[in-house]
């Protein structure tokens, strides 16, 4: 009796439509990502030991530069538009009417230092252009007419009923008066915590913190 021949099939796999996939979610991943602007200026932050991990969401920061000029930035990456509604509600608060299309290049997380009065022509350069140009911070030393003040008032407008944290990013070279100024304009809209940026270090050996992170580490 004959025995049953058995047709051998290839093992060759065809990876083509698994190419083709992986450039989808390539190209979707591109197309999606939103990547943080860049400072416009260089913040040496002091070194320090902490525990905490910054807030990339729901935030707000403080910055003061070399110079002593103060940045407002927020931190909101699941909606764009909070950030353009506390820009447009503190330069409401200043006397200056701003639109959702005077604010249509404005980034997640940038870093703005300039007076209202100067801000509707700042905001209309493109991104590119704004990094080139040296800001003039925002009014802080006089507290009668501190515009830190409404930014502030205006975060804790929008923000109402959510979680928002606030920072505070000082230059090793920046100086007290300018930090107490910041302080202040957070006293006068009652907000009285907050957390100072620092650029992190390793524990000393032998702490709980170092105990602890080591224990992390295995």
């Amino acid at each position: 009796m004959a025995k049953a021949k058995i047709q051998k099939k290839s093992t060759d796999t065809d990876m083509t439509p698994f190419v083709d996939v992986a450039f989808l979610i390539l190209s979707f991943f591109i197309m999606a990502t939103k990547f943080k602007p860049s400072e416009p200026v260089p913040i040496d932050t002091p070194n320090s030991v902490a525990s905490q991990v910054m807030p990339d969401n729901n935030a707000v920061m403080m910055s003061i530069d070399k110079d002593n000029k103060v940045y407002f930035s927020v931190m909101s990456k699941s909606d764009l538009q909070k950030g353009k509604d506390i820009i447009k509600e503190a330069a409401k608060r200043s006397g200056i009417e701003l639109t959702d299309a005077d604010l249509k290049s404005y980034q997640d997380g940038e870093m703005i230092g300039m007076p209202f009065t100067k801000i509707k022509g700042f905001l209309a350069l493109p991104p590119a252009e704004r990094a080139k140009i040296p800001q003039d911070g925002i009014p802080v030393k006089d507290s009668a007419t501190s515009e830190l003040v409404n930014w502030i008032g205006a975060a804790k407008y929008v923000f109402s009923g959510e979680s928002l944290k606030y920072l505070v990013k000082g230059d090793n070279t920046s100086k007290y008066p300018t930090f107490g100024a910041i302080i202040d304009a957070m006293k006068r809209n009652d907000e009285q915590k907050y957390n100072l940026v620092t650029m992190p270090q390793d524990a000393p050996p032998g702490t709980d913190l170092y105990q602890d992170r080591l224990r992390g580490s295995k």
